[in-house]
């Protein structure tokens, strides 16, 4: 086959794929982008008003609750991410030897994460609740303090962590083909100079796994910071005292709840410049230390 008629061939079958996204992603993001910088309640023409959505967010803190919005993401971000990333490895590591009934195992890791979200925030709703939860009944067995959970502020963030962790059946399959990638003569050639399980992980699989477990962070990154909106909405509507207020509930309150469609676009792309400081920032995290090995 030619490599012209491959190429053909290839961008046809991509091309359902990629109009998708441009119909699905492309055209409302660029229409958000676009809404950030106009004066549009849904009912009168837009009208263009330049920066004055992003100084009103910046000057009026208190009433869009930015700020509060803002620590929450970031919060939830800097627990849910590492906590996902090396709960997927884990599994994986476990999983990744052929023994009896790890297919059921492996599906077992991978079913909460094709659950529909509505579904998923109701059963931990159910799980976390104070009253007649499973957790809270087990804690009294245990005469364990039982706490409010989703009632508390103090650890109503704490559930949504929690719950995210187990939602990583993408990046323990990542994972897992990643390990499936490493030949089995390096472990061999290993045990033979007389490297023992941590060394050959040390030496071996975790250096070799390096690109894996940086795109299961920068998506894990964008994925936490974002799909936290369905559950957010269900479980708390950002509830109790603000304390589970993230920034994709802020902006879908002002745009669909208070009709102010320039600042829910311009919260959004607040949103979306920093997850890409976020992204940044491991970007750089990594690049100093491939720097420093190198030397």
């Amino acid at each position: 086959m030619s490599r012209f008629r491959y190429r053909n061939q290839l961008m046809m079958l991509l091309a359902p794929y990629l109009l998708g996204a441009l119909a699905l992603v492309g055209i409302p993001a660029l229409l958000s982008i676009a809404l950030a910088f106009m004066r549009y309640d849904g009912i009168s023409a837009p009208a263009w008003v330049g920066t004055f959505n992003f100084r009103l967010i910046a000057a009026n803190p208190t009433d869009f609750r930015f700020p509060v919005a803002l620590y929450n993401t970031l919060y939830f971000v800097a627990l849910a991410t590492p906590l996902r990333v090396l709960g997927a490895l884990a599994l994986a590591l476990w999983l990744n030897r052929e023994r009896r009934g790890v297919g059921l195992y492996r599906a077992a890791v991978y079913l909460p994460t094709v659950i529909p979200d509505v579904a998923y925030a109701l059963i931990w709703m159910w799980i976390f609740n104070p009253l007649y939860g499973p957790v809270n009944l087990i804690a009294s067995v245990l005469g364990l303090p039982a706490p409010g959970w989703l009632a508390d502020a103090k650890t109503a963030k704490l559930v949504f962590v929690f719950m995210s962790a187990f939602q990583i059946g993408e990046g323990f399959v990542v994972l897992l083909a990643g390990l499936k990638n490493i030949p089995s003569e390096y472990y061999a050639a290993a045990a033979v100079d007389g490297g023992n399980t941590w060394q050959q992980f040390r030496y071996i699989t975790l250096p070799l796994l390096v690109p894996w477990l940086l795109l299961l962070a920068l998506r894990d990154v964008i994925f936490s910071a974002q799909n936290i909106f369905t559950s957010n909405l269900i479980m708390t509507n950002g509830d109790p005292y603000y304390s589970t207020l993230f920034l994709p509930l802020v902006a879908y309150e002002e745009a669909f709840d208070r009709m102010h469609f320039g600042p829910g676009s311009a919260i959004t792309i607040l949103l979306s410049l920093a997850t890409t400081v976020l992204i940044w920032f491991i970007l750089s995290i990594i690049g100093r230390r491939e720097i420093t090995d190198a030397e």
